[in-house]
């Protein structure tokens, strides 16, 4: 297996950030996050966004479904889920499909966890449907 030189691209993890994440995800994160760690939503956007997510090998609905599994088997990540279930619309997942998530996840994870995740989705659709005056996907 070859090794791959990391590359990061700032601007292109800002362009990405922009398609992947909603103004309401984005404000409810970066700005704060600066004000008590300076430089780190920059590292972070940078780095994953112009790193990780550059890489080939996943689209980026694999890459939401995977970080929707990720983040409800960590468990106690509320707001980082709930940016998930939004960028996962925005990607092209339906609201069945991010649902059917939760419920595939239950014998891996437990039933607790993958219903707080279903609670959290049910939210997060609930509330993109209202700003969207309509269906959530």
């Amino acid at each position: 297996m070859e090794l791959r030189e990391a590359r990061f691209d700032r601007a292109q993890g800002y362009r990405l950030l922009d398609d992947l994440q909603d103004r309401h995800t984005q404000e409810a994160t970066l700005p704060g996050l600066e004000r008590i760690a300076p430089g780190f939503p920059d590292w972070i956007v940078t780095s994953l966004f112009g790193g990780t997510y550059q890489r080939e090998g996943l689209n980026l609905r694999d890459r939401q479904l995977l970080n929707l599994a990720a983040l409800t088997a960590l468990g106690g990540v509320d707001p980082q889920l709930e940016g998930q279930v939004r960028s996962g619309l925005r990607v092209g997942l339906t609201a069945e499909e991010i649902i059917e998530v939760f419920v595939h996840l239950a014998p891996y994870i437990g039933v607790p966890k993958a219903l707080a995740g279903l609670r959290v989705a049910a939210g997060a659709l609930a509330a993109t449907a209202d700003e969207s005056g309509g269906d959530a996907g």
